[in-house]
């Protein structure tokens, strides 16, 4: 823990000693604040939720997110540290987690300076905090799920375009795959069986529970496993490359 702990730390002193986490966290608020307040309307909506703040999330994070997660290794094969940090007394399996860590605390940091959201829906009036929680906590891991493939795409190249690229249509994937227009189309030919089970690995489907104030173990265990699906491939990435 302690070693995950030290390379969190020294990716966090990276983003932060750069424009990076500033200008990833000045966007991601000035959109979700277009979003929600503009085109989501939400002092015309007439009803104390965030519904209209957390429903743009699934397509900021499309873009944003892998913005972030895109330099997490393609900085470091293209700088050439990559070797001097796998000589260091820590294993892969360490800087894959404490690399994903730092940037999901960027993340979250951005997350959690929505905060006057929240305060201007309760000053309005008397909404379901406990809905509001769980929306943010489905927004957090959706993002973690979206920075674990951009963790995965990123130590595939040393390009950083190439892994932002590559992870934004991953991501869409996920986001189609239970987007309604799609599911409708796909119903339209396949059996629904199929489409049902195409919807279930999405993350439309899982964030929509959640933020109903719905937090199923089976909506957690669902981005819980594409987090460790995504970064194992990134440490067998990682291994083929130190091997290499």
């Amino acid at each position: 823990m302690r070693n995950i702990l030290t390379i969190a730390k020294r990716e966090l002193r990276g983003y932060f000693s750069s424009p990076v986490a500033f200008v990833f966290i000045v966007i991601f608020l000035l959109l979700a604040g277009f979003f929600t307040f503009m085109l989501g309307g939400l002092f015309e909506r007439g009803e104390a939720s965030l519904q209209s703040f957390f429903v743009w999330h699934p397509w900021l994070y499309l873009f944003l997110v892998p913005a972030v997660g895109m330099r997490m290794w393609s900085e470091e094969r293209r700088l050439g540290t990559i070797e001097l940090l796998l000589t260091m007394p820590v294993t892969p399996w360490q800087a894959i987690v404490g690399k994903f860590l730092a940037s999901w605390a960027v993340v979250a940091l951005a997350l959690a300076l929505t905060f006057p959201v929240v305060i201007t829906v309760n000053y309005l009036g008397h909404p379901d905090n406990g809905v509001i929680l769980a929306g943010y906590i489905g927004s957090l891991l959706m993002a973690g799920a979206y920075l674990a493939i951009s963790a995965m795409t990123s130590a595939m190249t040393r390009n950083q375009v190439v892994s932002f690229i590559v992870a934004v249509v991953l991501s869409l994937f996920l986001i189609l795959a239970g987007y309604p227009p799609v599911t409708n189309l796909l119903i339209a030919w396949a059996q629904p069986w199929l489409v049902d089970a195409i919807a279930a690995c999405s993350v439309m489907t899982h964030f929509e529970s959640i933020q109903k104030g719905v937090l199923d173990s089976r909506d957690v265990l669902y981005f819980a496993s594409v987090m460790v699906f995504a970064l194992f491939t990134t440490g067998v990435i990682i291994r083929a490359h130190r091997a290499g």
